[in-house]
């Protein structure tokens, strides 16, 4: 039997499951494959490319499902977001940055909107705005968040505190249904995952990365600037990428601000990304990667994580004292 909350009745979904809409590895198949599962799948617009959206984001509007995308809100613009919003997606999320800009737009098409926040203030700014739901990151996530963020076990309650009637959805270090009973326990409506969806059949990354996520441990992940600053990225100032291990933390360690500084050193990165040295991206990973042992097709790892969560939450029923 299904868990129903307050997301999974405002999106029409089975489960109160939905995918983090991870930049680039997020296509069109995963997204579709989350919602033929029954949660929501949200492609990954990240900086709304448009050859890229105009690629995947038919995929899977034509499941017939709900379905959404995720962009930067830092880096996307109005036309990126237009472009999605002609295929009538359910939802749009935005993450990392001010939405203002684009959320009157999105309501205006009858969509609803998801923003993803990382601290209170954040959190107050997107009731402000209107948010139909929210997403409490905590630190454990992986890819992109806040540098001096809070564990999603501590973050969560105070942000569903402040929420009221918003459903709230958890994000970090989630990657089994014990860990979305957890959150619903704290909470929750619902559970927003990456990392564990990264690692699935339809997810468009290298079979180089599907097999670094299914070795990795939790020690192996390290939320750092390092990564932004040799790539020269554009990624703003407060916020820091849990990533695996990599040959230019150990390198630069300690000495973040001469890196950042360092033109030359930038150009070393990207020559070393170009003789095939280091990756041509960082591997995006949360602490939850210890629980990743396999690479199942999206649909049926949905299934599973809703199955668990049921099996954690009645355990809790029946030994409640």
């Amino acid at each position: 039997m299904a868990v129903a909350t307050a997301f999974t009745n405002l999106l029409g979904v089975r489960h109160p499951i939905a995918l983090a809409p991870m930049g680039g590895s997020a296509g069109g198949a995963l997204a579709a494959a989350v919602s033929r599962g029954g949660g929501l799948g949200l492609l990954g617009g990240a900086f709304g490319d448009p050859e890229w959206l105009a690629r995947e984001t038919p995929i899977v509007a034509e499941t017939g499902l709900p379905w959404g995308a995720g962009f930067l809100t830092w880096a996307v613009t109005l036309p990126a977001i237009e472009q999605v919003l002609r295929y009538e997606p359910s939802a749009l999320m935005f993450s990392f940055g001010d939405p203002s800009p684009f959320v009157a737009a999105v309501h205006a098409a009858g969509v609803k909107v998801i923003l993803q926040v990382t601290d209170l203030d954040e959190a107050r700014l997107a009731l402000d705005l209107g948010a139909d739901v929210i997403v409490a990151q905590g630190t454990e996530a992986g890819g992109h968040g806040a540098h001096r963020g809070r564990s999603v076990l501590a973050f969560v309650p105070a942000v569903v505190d402040l929420a009221g009637s918003v459903p709230v959805l958890a994000a970090g270090g989630i990657a089994d249904g014990r860990g979305v009973a957890a959150v619903l326990a704290a909470g929750a409506a619902g559970a927003l995952i990456g990392t564990r969806f990264q690692a699935s059949a339809e997810a468009l990354v290298a079979p180089g990365v599907t097999a670094a996520l299914v070795r990795a441990g939790a020690a192996d992940t390290e939320r750092s600037r390092i990564l932004d600053f040799a790539r020269g990225s554009a990624w703003p100032g407060r916020y820091s990428a849990r990533t695996l291990a990599h040959p230019y933390l150990d390198r630069w360690r300690g000495r973040e601000t001469e890196l950042a500084a360092d033109a030359q050193a930038q150009q070393d990165y990207r020559n070393d990304v170009a003789r095939g040295v280091i990756p041509a991206l960082p591997i995006w990973a949360g602490e939850g990667v210890d629980l990743i042992t396999d690479v199942p097709p999206a649909q049926e790892l949905v299934t599973r994580l809703a199955a668990q969560a049921e099996e954690a939450l009645e355990w809790i029923r029946a030994n409640r004292r």
